[in-house]
This record gives C-alpha cells, structure tokens and sequence, in this order.
C-alpha cells in the first residue's frame, strides 16, 4: 500500500469490536482502512480443522506437547486452546511480554483476522447502573460519565444484529434485551433452580445468554449444537468478525483490509492536534508502511490498544498520546475467578440430554445491591457453569480393568453441577501496563510490561461466592465435594480491561463519555482499554454496544467538520 494514502478512518484491530468499528463507519459511508496484525483466516475455507475427527489430527486432538511448551507455554494454559484450535492463538516464543516482580498473569491472545470473536465464549450480558454506578458509590477508581439510559439502545441495536438466544428473567441486575428463543434447562438444572429460589428468591438460576443463533438471522445458520465453536464455524451460527460486521462492512465497498499489519505507531501533529495516522510493519518481510486518516479508532485489544498509546509518545505528548492525565495503563482489571464448588446430585439417574447445548447457566450478581452486605467487599459475584452428565470418559479418573468394567461404563454415569465465580475486580492504580524499558519483541517493539495482583476486595468476594455456592448446591440436593477460594492467575477469565478509562475530568482519565480521547478529539478507543470498572458479567457485549455508539459519534463529529 502506498505511504501517501488516505482514508476517513482507520481501524486498528479486527476482533469484537473492531469488527464493529468497520461495519458502523463503512455502512455511515466512511472509506475505512482496517488493519490485523495477525493472519487472514477467511470465513468458512479458513477453518481447517472444523470438520475433523480425532482421528483426523496428528496428535488425536490432545497436540504435540514438546511444540506447545516450546511455542505456547502460557497459551496452552487457556480452556480453548487444543489442538483443533492453537492456530487461533499467538505463538508466544513470536509475542514476549514482561511482567512485574509478584505478577503471575497469564495473557492470552489471538492474533488473526477476527481476534477473539473466533474464540470467546459467546456469552452476551448487559452492565446495569450497579455497574455503571459502582465507582461512584464506593468510591473505588473514577465515576463512568454513562448510566444504564446511555447505552441501552446501543445494546438493542448488537443483540439484534450478533443474535443473543436468552431468557428474559426482570431482573434490575442483569437487563434484558433482544434474545432469541433461549436454549432450554436440563432437568438437573431446572431442579436447581426452583430449589434455589424457593429459599432465596433473589437467586436466580438461567440459561447463559448466548451468541449462538437458536433461529436463522439474515444468511447465518442455526446452531448445531456441536459445541466446538473455537475452531470456526461455517454456518455462522455465533457472532465471529468473520460471518457478521466483516461481511456487512465489506459489503459497503467502503473497506480496504490489511492483514499481517502490525502497528507500531499512531502519528499525531502537534499544531493540529491531531492524530494523521498509523505506521505498521509487515509481519511477514519486515518492510513498513504508513497511511493517513481523518480520525483513528483503537480496537486492538484492551493492552495492545494501550500498548500501541504508550509506544506512540512523542516530543509533544512524551508519556504517551492521549496521556497529559498520566493514567494511561493504570487501573487495568480482570475478574477474579474460580471454582467454586462441584456437587454430585443424585436422584436424577433415569434422565438425560442430548448435543452438546453451547452454553451454560449464570446465576447473576445477588451481593451488595442496594445496600451493603458488610461481608469484606462492596461489589459483586456472578457464577457461570451447569449440570453435566459424566460419560465413558469417566473411566479415566476410576479403578477398574476388563469387559466388566467397560460394559459398566456405556450408560451415562452420574450427574454434577460446577459453578464457577467471577468476582468484580476493584480498579487499582497499582494494577498497571508500561513500556519495558529493556526488552524488546523480535520486530524491535517494545514489550508491554504487566503489574497486576488481586486484592483484598477480590478475595473477600470469593470466600464468599465458595460458600454461597456450596450452600445453594447443598439446599437443591447436591452432595459437594470441592471448591476453591482462591482466584486463577490474572488473566484467567480472558476479560483483561482497562488502561485508557472513561471519565468526566481529563486530569483523572484518557476518554470522554464517547470513548473519544480528552486530549485528541479525533482519536478513539472503544475496546476493552475503555472500561472504568469491570462488573462481574462478561464484558464483549457492552464493548459492541459502546463501539457503535462511538461510531454514530464521530460519524457526526466529522460531518460536522468538528474532527
């Protein structure tokens, strides 16, 4: 692409929300440029192991240990990474970050066309003014300049357009929205559920909602229930970059994609003050280019949008573009979450279910509502997991040898519940990102370096989430026999957000209430980096909502000659 070219907007990242970044600014008009550091992976022909059996693949399924140690020695710790999936993830040996001294936090990333939309897991809940609120109340981080009123009919417009299947519950906690018929409750979980709320009825157990389709919606297929949607999904039957904003943005003719950009810089003019553009290098034969537009949104992922800021300093703004507040990379946040507990629940050995349903059940937030509940946090604690049924696969973890045995092991074996915790996490001036000073990648950038520990407050939600969980289980006739207290490494939900915060006073954060940078009005950052809290529901769904919202903005920002 020739140096001198010249776009409306360039989007930098291709993931959830830079996918809706493109789709909102193409289909308003706009001559887009969007720039992937990571490989094409085209829909549908780029999915290579989607249809393939285990006996299909060199290592079955399970991949090559030595090559993962070698090559993805934090990726490989991820749920969704196996060997049907590992060329969704980076290779990290390519990828080094740094992190601080008493920081285990295990960043996992996918950089390829479509980001993590290609490997999230679909879960789509709307924040509510608990959350919104939450800083505000308890005096943790900075007030949101946005209530619940300013988002929802931003929301409207995502799960109306990505497809959400979900029950409608009333619950102020938890909106709800525009769903599509919702995946139903197994047995084990329907009895959960009544019994759980016949002894608190704030404590509401329900199907996850989801971005899978349990409808057709425009040319997108119904979900099959194969429940392997990591690897790429040929019927679009959950939201990925590649079967929704992609196909609407490049439908437009208003888009040029690059792929294997990585973008090291985002140029800014001091008189104008203004950003002009962005600089990348070919991943591929190292060469660099540069290209030029009228505003630049930031979509690359919460870090690497933060990243891409701080290595973007200059003479005029020497801490980073868009830092005068000098909060650029602090209070980053990720939700503290773990294994709350695990029952045996008898009684239900005559039924059982069929596919593999791509969701699970939550039990939303019921702590710390409109009065404290003085038990060592102020916010809250969401679960996330279901009933599930043990299969022959059981026979691992059991003694046993012979016909006998394996006979034993043909019907299904007996049912469990698993919940699993995500606490809100505080934000935390301490919990940062800067420029390691030392270390660079193998294209000369940079590392991002990471300073991140949970606190009191997390710890606190999670001895109490362990023992609510236990008791809930315990009350619908589950036998417990773990739990856990303790959060996973940071990083473990995926939900890393934060960095460049939304606030009312540019002296304390990086953003305005459009996501649009104090500093540099034609520069904006609608990814995760944004966020000022972290709730304790999964965070991509308002993400959209607040990327499109941005959009309509400077949209009009720019017609108006204002940017």
């Amino acid at each position: 692409m020739a140096n001198d070219t010249q776009f409306d907007a360039i989007v930098v990242g291709s993931g959830i929300s830079g996918g809706w970044a493109a789709k909102e600014l193409t289909e308003a008009g706009l001559k887009v440029l969007m720039l992937e550091r990571g490989q094409d992976i085209p829909h549908q022909t780029g999915y290579v192991t989607e249809m393939k059996e285990p006996w299909d693949m060199p290592f079955r399924g399970s991949g090559d240990a030595e090559m993962w140690k070698r090559e993805h020695p934090v990726q490989m710790l991820n749920r969704h990474f196996t060997e049907y999936t590992q060329n969704h993830f980076v290779n990290d040996a390519e990828n080094p970050y740094a992190t601080g001294a008493g920081t285990d936090f295990n960043w996992f990333r996918s950089y390829n066309l479509g980001g993590r939309s290609l490997t999230w897991g679909r879960q789509s809940y709307r924040w509510s003014d608990y959350d919104f609120g939450a800083n505000k109340r308890d005096g943790h981080g900075t007030d949101w300049p946005i209530r619940y009123a300013d988002i929802a009919p931003w929301y409207d417009k995502a799960e109306e357009f990505i497809g959400v299947a979900g029950a409608t519950e009333g619950l102020e906690q938890l909106p709800d929205g525009k769903f599509l018929p919702a995946w139903p409750l197994n047995a084990v979980e329907q009895s959960a559920r009544e019994s759980i709320r016949s002894r608190w009825p704030e404590r509401v157990l329900t199907v996850g909602r989801t971005a899978n389709l349990t409808q057709p919606l425009g040319e997108r297929g119904q979900c099959q229930a194969r429940s392997i949607c990591a690897r790429g999904c040929s019927y679009g039957a959950y939201f990925s970059t590649q079967s929704s904003t992609l196909p609407a943005a490049q439908k437009t003719g208003n888009l040029t994609l690059v792929t294997d950009a990585v973008v090291e810089r985002v140029d800014y003019d001091p008189v104008t003050n203004r950003v002009t553009g962005v600089r990348w290098i070919d991943r591929k034969d190292g060469s660099r280019s540069k290209a030029g537009a009228r505003m630049v949104f930031l979509n690359a992922g919460s870090f690497n949008s933060v990243h891409l800021l701080l290595n973007s300093a200059s003479e005029a703004m020497p801490r980073g573009l868009a830092n005068a507040s000098g909060v650029l990379g602090t209070h980053i946040m990720d939700h503290a979450s773990t294994l709350s507990a695990i029952a045996i629940m008898p009684g239900f050995e005559d039924v059982t279910s069929y596919g593999n349903r791509p969701t699970g059940v939550v039990i939303p937030r019921f702590r710390n509502m409109d009065q404290p509940d003085g038990i060592g946090h102020t916010r809250g604690y969401s679960y996330q997991g279901g009933a599930l049924q043990s299969g022959w696969t059981r026979g691992k973890r059991e003694a046993g040898i012979g016909a006998e045995y394996k006979d034993s092991l043909r019907p299904p074996g007996p049912w469990r519940v698993v919940l699993v915790a995500f606490a809100d996490c505080v934000p935390r001036t301490s919990n940062r990102l800067t420029l390691d000073p030392a270390r660079t990648d193998p294209l000369g950038i940079p590392q991002l370096k990471i300073d991140f520990a949970f606190g009191a407050e997390e710890l606190a939600a999670l001895s109490q989430a362990k023992q609510d969980a236990a008791e809930m289980l315990t009350h619908a006739g589950g036998h417990v026999i773990m739990g856990f207290d303790r959060p996973g490494a940071g990083g473990s939900a995926i939900h890393e957000m934060g960095g460049a915060r939304m606030g009312w006073d540019p002296a304390t954060s990086v953003l305005n209430r459009w996501s649009q940078a104090h500093d540099v009005p034609n520069l904006f950052v609608t990814d995760g980096a944004q966020m000022s809290s972290s709730a304790c529901q999964n965070p991509s769904l308002t993400y959209m909502a607040l990327t499109a919202r941005a959009a309509d903005r400077a949209v009009g920002l720019l017609r108006e000659g204002v940017i």
